[in-house]
């Protein structure tokens, strides 16, 4: 098997929490994060839990703005 390969299936391995992702993923969104604490990330968390929780929090995302722009159309605050 490749290093690569290796690095990969040692990185999924890991086993960090699935809050922590989740926390690390917001910090990403709101994008403020310390560098000391992108580096405690990158040793700890499981790609995977990253790549999962970061699909939920988009979709998450997507959804708020899709019902604030319905209630602002709603409340005929945008209207003529």
């Amino acid at each position: 098997m490749s290093k690569a390969g290796q690095d990969l299936k040692e990185a999924a391995a890991r086993k960090g929490s699935f809050l922590g992702t989740v926390k690390a993923v917001a910090w990403s969104f709101i994008g403020i994060r310390k560098g000391a604490g992108y580096d405690k990330d990158v040793a700890q968390l499981n790609p995977v839990h990253v790549i999962i929780a970061g699909v939920i929090a988009a979709a998450v995302f997507v959804v708020s703005l899709v019902l604030l722009v319905q209630w602002v159309i709603g409340s005929g605050v945008a209207g003529s």
